[in-house]
């Protein structure tokens, strides 16, 4: 049977290491805290003791991790995945990273001998489960199609965005979108509310109206009631992808990415107001009345 080793059992990550024991792959999981692994072992999945136990004899290892220092650790680290990954191993990162950390990483795991992938993903936890991710994906052609039965599983929709690199490139452009999105959305609730706009009203003028968005739709009724149970994305991971998504624009534009530097600013305040806590909450830092202080 096909073998997969899987490192990061958080949100997204422990549903996706779901559907490769739905697909009946031989599964190998390691997470930092192995609780969150316990319901997959009882499924089949063998836990590994580090990433590079895990890794060890896969055909094919997927990580799923916070940002650049925590797929550096996972994949070149003190037990990493690379040290016993073997030679024409695909290695297909799945986290959400730096354009820089891509690029360097794939330079560092070809030189191992490994194919790597980069295939940031859209879609929130229960496509995950239900292997209806959007995969974003940069790779060489023959890459992708050598590691097309290890994407299937995941997915409904294969965005090949070209070499690698430029699957995480549009990532951070989405993940930046979305950035900005979300914190007007806050924004705008937060001025018809101090205003004494019908809020009811309101919520339907956004939803039919122009400025209507995935995001917009998603989060208005939410952060209007202020109900933010079962955080999928945090402040903390929309800072990390909004500021990575702004130093790759600075390298890039000639001039200073303004809105996507207000973006990063307002998550930085609300990273540090609730870092863990849904990205949502955004409004209860913008809705204050004038001489309030945050």
């Amino acid at each position: 049977m096909t073998k997969v080793a899987f490192i990061g059992l958080g949100r997204m990550g422990h549903g996706m290491a779901g559907r490769y024991l739905d697909a009946s792959f031989t599964v190998a999981v390691w997470n930092r805290s192995k609780a969150k692994a316990e319901d997959l072992i009882a499924r089949g999945a063998r836990w590994g003791s580090s990433p590079a136990d895990a890794a060890s004899n896969a055909d094919a290892i997927v990580t799923m991790v916070a940002d650049d220092e925590a797929s550096r650790a996972v994949w070149l680290g003190k037990d990493g995945a690379a040290s016993t990954a073997k030679a024409g191993t695909l290695a297909i990162e799945c986290s959400t990273v730096s354009y820089r950390h891509a690029l360097d990483l794939a330079r560092e795991l070809r030189g191992r001998g490994l194919i790597y992938i980069d295939s940031p993903v859209t879609g929130l936890p229960d496509a995950a489960a239900g292997g209806k991710l959007t995969l974003l994906v940069g790779a060489e052609l023959a890459d992708l199609e050598r590691a097309r039965p290890y994407l299937a599983p995941l997915s409904t929709t294969i965005r090949h965005f070209g070499a690698v690199g430029t699957g995480t490139v549009y990532k951070l452009i989405n993940n930046l979108m979305g950035a900005i999105q979300i914190a007007g959305i806050a924004e705008g609730l937060a001025i018809a509310e101090q205003a004494g706009l019908d809020m009811k009203l309101v919520l339907e003028a956004i939803e039919t109206g122009v400025a209507a968005s995935p995001q917009v739709l998603r989060h208005s009724k939410r952060m209007a009631a202020r109900n933010f149970d079962g955080a999928t994305f945090t402040a903390a991971l929309r800072h990390k992808d909004a500021a990575y998504a702004v130093a790759l624009a600075e390298s890039l534009l000639s001039d200073a990415p303004l809105i996507g530097r207000a973006a990063v600013q307002a998550y930085a305040r609300a990273k540090a107001y609730a870092p863990d806590d849904d990205e949502g909450k955004m409004i209860e830092i913008v809705s204050r009345a004038k001489g309030k202080k945050t």
